[in-house]
């Protein structure tokens, strides 16, 4: 586990020294990398190399392209036009788009470049389309990395163009979704016409979609149109798709460009991944976080999961092969900060392994790669060293605490739960925030409640070593609550954690002969380094209180009904990091006027099998389990925000025997 955050040294290179007269000195947090990613617990091939089969290449499309030869002279299967009129209107540059491309939204062709295994198949279908980008520099061709490890695997990925709807248009991303969805059906159609180079190869009822950026979103869109049978914002147009879409991965996503009657899509039922880099320069929030709060399991039975991952010091543009680093074009140098970037095949071997292992992971059942979804640290010895923060949960997880029903602070998502807090200076349920602002220069949600608490175990007074007893918090179960779930020592008990920047004042003394003022003293100090209310808190910058914040560590206990407990330690889980510094532009005064703030929190999931509670405690029962309580028992004090408590009674044994650290 890393210490208090500590600014970098001024580094110079040959490719910034011209930039230091007006560049500051490049802060990043310290990597933990070294002691993170030591390990390596996972007992499975890498997913990153490459398979047993030989790729074959091929494009399909119109045949009659002006601009790329590929579409026009090399295509295998020529493929039909369709009308997306009613999705995409091009407005006041009609004219010079339609004169570029040689056609209209009338008659938008369905073009592809396609990567597939020479063998006999039927192989899985993975679609991966690409987001906003100059429409002159063609993107489908950014993911040939994907398409050649993933072919070699035993899958058929399509990289679909959709060039033609880049550049300056609006509101067209419902087409993006659409358009993979008609995708799709041409490989159905392929599969079962004689004599196409894909007769009986296609795995119909196998199906993965990938996108990045606005396609990121589109995938989402894509996903809910599927199971429509009319356009929302047109009934006049139908649908007729209803393909085993087994899961969908949102590269650096956008979210909310494309509202149906006015809300945002939610996808049902099926696996989800997201990631997203730190230093972003163009989609400069995670709003996949969004898309993976909305995404709901409506049946505990059908195995899905959901996963995002932060990857500290990546960025928007290196996930394509051709966009790069510079994520706001020619003018990037001048204007992001690009010193702190990983390396482009750092970010595309990260790409490749989380990528890879969840397509073998919904479409063939291979659960031994399911815990590098929820610990990325069982997997240390292949990931690029940087830092990753992580988010998991199954479609079996049942809540006790979410924070999204009601405003009392007291009462759990569950019937019959009810929170209890002791000892505590802050105790607080609210929404997130992105660290980005919106248009209107107002601070942007990450749309997800979640409750914050604070202490601090010194006592204020002359004797700076007195300590009360360790503050807590409380999630009480009813009686029957847990017995109903059928818990065992293979169910874990579930939850988000994330430290922010702030440690309250010690707490009042009891003793003081002015308890009020006392107190007083104590809410000042609480509030710092916070900003304006409504914004994320700010570190205060060289300040003394930054050097002593001790890092964060806590127990988690359990109670049963007879009064029997055990404790662990969390950081035996995962690591417990504050936020990580993030300084996206070379100008600070510009980073501070579009930024909240120059990190965002993420919050990382741990998954605690309730055999180690019982390995510390033997007499506790967990069928009777009456309380999960956060003991700030590690550190003398600091802050930090909990969410999606609750308990999965079933998680899969290759989850449990993948483990870093902690437990039995």
């Amino acid at each position: 586990m890393m210490g208090p955050m500590t600014r970098t040294p001024r580094l110079l290179t040959a490719a910034t020294i011209g930039l230091v007269g007006c560049t500051p000195a490049l802060e990043l947090t310290p990597s933990d990398a070294g002691v993170v990613l030591s390990r390596q617990a996972l007992e499975a091939p890498d997913p990153g190399q490459a398979g047993q089969y030989d790729v074959l290449t091929m494009y399909y499309g119109s045949g009659t392209d002006k601009n790329r030869p590929e579409y026009r002279d090399s295509v295998t299967i020529e493929t039909p036009t369709v009308d997306v009129s009613k999705m995409v209107d091009l407005g006041g540059s009609a004219k010079e788009r339609n004169d570029y491309w040689g056609f209209t939204p009338e008659n938008m062709p369905l073009n592809a470049r396609v990567w597939y295994p020479d063998g006999e198949g039927p192989f899985p279908l993975v679609l991966v389309v690409h987001g906003n980008h100059n429409m002159r520099d063609f993107s489908d061709p950014g993911y040939d990395y994907l398409g050649e490890l993933l072919a070699s695997r035993g899958y058929i990925l399509a990289s679909v163009d959709e060039n033609f709807i880049n550049g300056g248009i609006r509101g067209e991303n419902d087409a993006r979704g659409w358009f993979l969805l008609r995708h799709v059906q041409l490989f159905d159609e392929f599969n079962q016409e004689a004599g196409n180079p894909f007769e009986g190869k296609v795995d119909i009822d196998n199906v993965v979609l990938i996108g990045h950026s606005r396609g990121g979103e589109a995938v989402a869109n894509a996903a809910a149109f599927n199971r429509l049978s009319h356009y929302p914002d047109d009934a006049s147009l139908t649908f007729d798709f209803d393909y085993e879409i087994q899961g969908i991965i949102s590269i650096a996503p956008v979210d909310g460009q494309y509202l149906p009657t006015g809300r945002k899509v939610v996808v049902e039922d099926m696996s989800y991944l997201t990631f997203h880099g730190s230093h972003d320069g163009d989609v400069t929030s995670f709003h996949g976080l969004r898309i993976y709060d909305r995404l709901k399991f409506n049946d505990p039975d059908d195995f899905n999961f959901k996963s995002a991952i932060y990857v500290y010091r990546a960025n928007h543009g290196q996930w394509n092969s051709v966009w790069g680093p510079n994520d706001n074009g020619p003018r990037s140098p001048r204007i992001l900060d690009l010193r702190g970037l990983i390396p482009e095949e750092d970010q595309r071997r990260f790409a490749e392994i989380y990528v890879s292992a969840f397509v073998d992971v919904v479409t063939k059942g291979d659960k031994r790669y399911l815990p590098i979804f929820r610990d990325h640290r069982v997997i240390g010895q292949w990931l690029p060293e940087t830092m990753y923060v992580t988010r998991f949960e199954t479609s079996g997880f049942e809540a006790l605490a979410t924070f999204e029903e009601d405003i009392d602070v007291t009462t759990g998502s569950a019937p019959g739960v009810s929170i209890r807090g002791d000892s505590l200076s802050t105790w607080k349920e609210a929404t997130l925030e992105l660290r980005s602002s919106n248009r209107n220069n107002t601070s942007a949600s990450q749309e997800n409640q979640a409750v914050t608490v604070a202490w601090n175990n010194r006592i204020a007074g002359a004797d700076t070593a007195a300590h009360g007893p360790p503050a807590r918090y409380s999630v009480e179960l009813p009686a029957g609550l847990a017995a109903g779930m059928r818990l065992w020592a293979g169910s874990t008990l579930d939850f988000m954690l994330a430290p922010t920047n702030r440690v309250p004042g010690p707490r009042p003394d009891p003793a003081a002969e002015d308890e009020a003022d006392a107190v007083n003293r104590d809410a000042a100090e609480v509030d710092r380094n916070s900003q304006e209310e409504g914004s994320p808190p700010r570190r205060r910058r060289g300040s003394e209180e930054e050097e002593q914040d001790p890092p964060v560590d806590l127990s988690v206990e359990i109670t049963d009904a007879s009064g029997e407990t055990a404790r662990v330690t969390l950081s035996d889980y995962g690591a417990i990091r504050r936020p990580l510094e993030t300084y996206v532009l070379r100008r600070r005064d510009v980073e501070e006027q579009r930024f909240q703030s120059h990190w965002e929190l993420i919050m990382q999931t741990f998954s605690i099998p309730l055999g180690d509670f019982v390995s510390r405690n033997r007499s506790l029962d967990l069928r009777q389990i009456r309380s999960v309580s956060f003991v700030f028992d590690r550190v003398h004090g600091g802050e930090v925000a909990i969410d999606q408590i609750g308990l999965t009674p079933d998680m899969d044994p290759a989850f449990l025997r993948a483990r870093v650290d902690g437990g039995s």
